[in-house]
């Protein structure tokens, strides 16, 4: 099961009116079974709708969509949208975070939508005789066979930080997910998204402050060293695929989190890749039964 997180640069009206564009969107979304997409901008609906029925026309199997919000403060208002194939999970249950911690109000603009998704095509309650790879044999490029879980139910927490306030929203997902594991008692959380978490935006230094790094617990799948953006001129890793606990972590397949180079994949111009995005997608890949 694959899945993606891909801030389409302003994904409203003016974008879905053009087919070239939109064919090509569909052509990336057709990767994955379950993709988050940021900087949607549709109170209506329709922008989502228009993009669903496109990729319904393409698609094997048919896909759903659940749409968040307008999110953000002041007038800038922005949208998460999540579109999933519906043979391979269903949506469980969804809500929006409530962004008023006493003494710590506020902290997100755009607060995360959480949303949970069962699959039939995976089982937690069953252990299946899988290659595993612990961190350290993965250095060491060794292999050996053990008893892994695979993963049926699991969250999603999604998020795009304000770029001046990255630091400090990306901390604040470690109390969204400790309010996830206590409401919804369940572990297996994966929080995607455009970080902004590089360059100016957050530092090294600033990096070893946020609670998402120094608890072991959170294991960063797209490194640092990785370049989430399109444009040519830029190198950095914006966009991020964190999961919680080694339960989870096991259910992941081993090197498939990476970016998605569209680019190079449609054989497109900088300037045709920039009129869909500016970033590239973020992928992972989950094991299935």
């Amino acid at each position: 099961m694959k899945i993606a997180a891909f801030n389409i640069q302003r994904l409203g009206t003016n974008k879905i009116s053009q087919p070239t564009i939109v064919s090509r969107i569909v052509k990336i979304l057709l990767r994955y079974d379950i993709i988050l997409i940021m900087e949607v901008f549709d109170k209506t609906g329709d922008v989502s709708s228009q993009l669903l029925d496109e990729l319904n026309k393409q698609a094997a199997s048919h896909y759903s969509s659940t749409l968040s919000n307008p999110l953000g403060r002041g007038s800038y208002k922005e949208q998460y949208l999540f579109i999933y194939r519906n043979d391979m999970v269903q949506m469980e249950r969804f809500f929006q975070y409530d962004d008023m911690q006493l003494g710590d109000e506020d902290a997100f603009s755009r607060e995360p939508f959480v949303i949970q998704f069962k699959s039939p095509t995976t089982d937690l309650s069953t252990l299946s005789l899988l290659h595993c790879q612990d961190e350290a044999q993965h250095e060491r490029e060794e292999q050996h066979l053990v008893f892994c879980p695979v993963v049926q139910d699991f969250v999603l927490i999604p998020l795009h930080t304000t770029p001046k306030d990255s630091v400090k929203e990306i901390d604040e997902l470690y109390d969204v997910t400790q309010k996830v594991i206590k409401d919804w008692n369940t572990e297996n959380i994966m929080i995607l998204g455009d970080f902004n978490a590089d360059g100016d935006y957050v530092s090294k230094r600033k990096m070893k402050t946020i609670r998402l790094r120094t608890d072991s617990n959170f294991h960063w799948l797209i490194g640092d060293d990785e370049d989430t953006t399109a444009r040519l001129s830029t190198d950095q890793a914006y966009d991020r695929i964190v999961v919680y606990g080694n339960t989870f972590y096991q259910g992941i397949v081993p090197n498939s989190a990476k970016t998605f180079n569209f680019q190079e994949e449609l054989q497109l111009t900088e300037e045709q890749a920039l009129d869909i995005s500016d970033h590239y997608p973020v992928e992972v890949e989950l094991k299935l039964v």
